[in-house]
């Protein structure tokens, strides 16, 4: 139990102001980041809501004939397949210009104070272009 004559701590002002400025960054780099990892071309060839909508036709016609076994797994194709559909109208492009904007704003200081090199952002996708215009160079 703290003594009646201890001094309360408090923060001062220019602390607060750092914290903040600290935690802003680090929110900035954090949803660029994020936002780049979400938009990352899947390998393969890219699944379009027509093609869904073509196998969904042909699962519907196999299930008139099919084995009970077959059409416990058609059936379960069918479901995976309307999900799908339903997320192809559910997909909200991301703005990266808004987010690559604040991040280009935010990420050499939150690199200098992370120590986080260039070389760290490229592995994880940063391109160079956005990395020399938010003044993070190769020899940081």
């Amino acid at each position: 139990m703290p003594s009646k004559n201890a001094k309360k701590r408090s923060m001062s002002d220019d602390h607060k102001a750092a914290l903040a400025k600290g935690r802003q960054e680090g929110n900035a780099v954090r949803a660029y980041l994020e936002a780049l990892a979400a938009s990352k071309p899947k390998r393969g060839r890219k699944r379009t809501e027509a093609t869904a909508r073509e196998q969904l036709k042909s699962v519907e016609a196999q299930l008139a004939d099919a084995s009970p076994l077959n059409q416990l797994q058609l059936t379960q194709r069918k479901m995976d397949l309307e999900a799908e559909i339903a997320s192809f109208a559910d997909t909200d492009t991301v703005d990266l210009s808004a987010l690559e904007a604040d991040f280009i704003a935010s990420a050499a200081g939150y690199a200098e104070r992370k120590k986080i090199s260039y070389a760290a952002f490229r592995a994880v996708g940063v391109t160079p272009d956005v990395l020399r215009r938010a003044g993070i160079s190769r020899r940081s």
